[in-house]
């Protein structure tokens, strides 16, 4: 489905009266090629063949609403209460987003009363035991320099109503989701049903996964860290393969759906002989199938490093549960690394050929590290973003960046689909570049 104009329609909680204290900072001028005005619009679409095909007017064009703050809001600051909650898996980055929420709302627009929700939805439920906690400058300070977040996580759903329950309760105004795909459907019901009671309560996402498969955002937050972190397990796999004679390197990365930290890990390293992504389906056996091809790389060249995502080849692991589901929602995935490493082993022994396989799988490594300068970067500006759409009255909604523009971007649009590698695009053809690896194994 191509978006239209109305699928990139932010929900807003009314009209913005109250003078925002950000106002004398915005500049007097039209949008620009580094700025764009709360007035104009970010196209959707980026290329001459893509607007031709709408066909139609260049005001009906369908586009973003731009981030960044307003010369009006909806909320009173003095008056207002936030929450902030973090859900799902470890990411790096969450304590910076935790910590420029804090010290946006509370330096710039002079918020008093922010609360941390612990252990995910769960916080907001009494039955689990997690009073929330005071947050401010000082509660806030320097836990950007570590991994993981400060106000702990948890996966799956919480009836949505008790949540909503808890925040009339405190009477909070405010709430900031951070979390992956499952959070921000969670964060969605939980506008609906603040819309069905008619409260005035501001629900807005920070997208987080390191898989980067959130659509219709440039790139969620940790995923820089997540690849740079990956490079260093490539390296080592590197050097292990050529220490040995026919050496294989073989290295498992996060990626349940999605094989960007495979890709760019790669890419960066440029070590890597194959890469092996769900996108991308492949044959193991036969004369064409990754095993031969593996063995004939490796008599040529000695050694051999694979990069495989975690849900690549889920074909060949039939599940003895089928149908399984974590507390996410996420299908369960069988070990395609462990397979692998089975499979080449064997395959190697059955040719009467030698081979040393090392097998290294970072994925925790990854994921629990401090955000690298990059990502801190992004996570900042994403909650300046994210406080100056509350503060304007938005809801149901995320912060992210689409062609290098901030925008905001209705949550019901950013869950529709997954984000993956195109294995027609760019980013695919740079990676068999790069390994000289063929399209296809079979």
């Amino acid at each position: 489905m191509v978006p239209q104009a109305v699928d990139l329609t932010v929900r807003t909680l009314g009209e913005c009266r109250n003078e925002s204290p950000l106002a004398p900072l915005l500049p007097d001028t039209d949008s620009t090629e580094h700025y764009v005005d709360e007035d104009d619009r970010v196209l959707f679409d980026d290329t001459r063949s893509m607007v031709a095909a709408r066909k139609t007017k260049l005001d009906a064009l369908p586009g973003f609403e731009p981030g960044g703050p307003r010369r009006k809001i909806f909320f009173q600051p003095s008056k207002t209460r936030v929450g902030i909650v973090t859900c799902g898996g470890l990411c790096p980055g969450l304590n910076d987003v935790i910590r420029g929420l804090v010290l946006e709302l509370t330096s710039h627009y002079g918020v008093t009363k922010i609360y941390g929700f612990r252990n995910g939805y769960q916080g907001f439920i009494a039955k689990y035991g997690h009073p929330p906690i005071d947050l401010d400058a000082e509660a806030v300070s320097g836990i950007n320099e570590y991994g993981g977040t400060i106000l702990g996580s948890s996966r799956g759903s919480q009836d949505p109503y008790e949540i909503v329950d808890c925040l009339e309760q405190m009477s909070i105004n405010v709430l900031f989701v951070i979390g992956g795909d499952g959070s921000m459907r969670g964060a969605l019901t939980i506008a609906d049903v603040v819309k069905e009671r008619g409260l005035k309560i501001a629900v807005i996402g920070v997208p987080k996964t390191i898989d980067n498969d959130i659509p219709y955002i440039d790139q969620s937050f940790g995923f820089q860290t997540a690849f740079s972190k990956a490079t260093e397990s490539l390296r080592s796999a590197h050097v292990e393969a050529r220490a040995v004679p026919n050496g294989v390197g073989l290295v498992q990365v996060m990626g349940r759906h999605s094989g960007f930290i495979a890709c760019y890990a790669t890419l960066a390293n440029n070590d890597a002989d194959y890469v092996l992504i769900p996108e991308v389906p492949f044959e193991l056996d036969g004369d064409n199938g990754f095993l031969a091809h593996l063995r004939r790389r490796v008599t040529e060249r000695g050694h051999a490093v694979v990069v495989a995502a975690e849900g690549a080849g889920q074909e060949y692991l039939e599940s003895d549960e089928p149908g399984q589901v974590d507390k996410s929602g996420n299908r369960k995935l069988k070990d395609i690394g462990l397979y692998l490493r089975k499979r080449i082993a064997d395959d190697f022994a059955a040719h009467g050929m030698e081979s040393s396989l090392k097998y290294i799988d970072p994925s925790y490594a990854i994921r629990s590290v401090p955000a690298n300068p990059y990502d801190s970067v992004y996570c900042i500006r994403l909650a300046h973003a994210a406080v100056h759409a509350a503060m304007a009255g938005r809801t149901a909604m995320v912060v992210g960046r689409w062609r290098g523009r901030f925008v905001h971007v209705p949550i019901a649009l950013a869950i529709s689909k997954r984000n993956q590698v195109d294995p027609t695009g760019d980013l695919w053809m740079s990676v068999l570049e790069t390994t000289g690896q063929p399209r296809r194994f079979g």
